[in-house]
C-alpha cells in the first residue's frame, strides 16, 4: 500500500493539504461534505498535486513539511 499526500485547491483559493492512501476516494469525500471540516463549503474543490510516501510516517512527515511552508512555495509544488 502506498499512502500519498495531497493538495486541493479549494473555491475561495485556499490550500488544503492530507494523506490517504486512495486519493480519488478521498476527493469525492470532500466533495460530498464528508471530508475534512475545513473543505466543508469551500467548494469546488481540485485535486492540484500529490506525491507518494513509501509509508504513513512517511506521508505524514511530507504533509507536516507542506503545511509549514509559505504559500508562494506551496503554489510553486502545485505548478499553479
Amino acid at each position: 500500500m502506498t499512502w500519498w499526500v495531497y493538495l486541493l485547491r479549494c473555491g475561495d483559493g485556499t490550500l488544503y493539504c492530507g494523506i490517504a492512501l486512495d486519493v480519488e476516494a478521498r476527493l469525492k469525500l470532500h466533495q460530498e461534505g464528508k471530508g475534512a471540516k475545513y473543505t466543508r463549503g469551500r467548494g469546488p474543490l481540485e485535486l492540484v498535486h500529490r506525491e507518494p510516501g513509501a509509508t504513513k510516517a512517511e506521508a505524514l512527515r511530507r504533509e507536516r513539511e507542506i503545511k509549514r511552508m509559505a504559500r508562494p512555495a506551496k503554489l510553486r509544488l502545485c505548478g499553479l
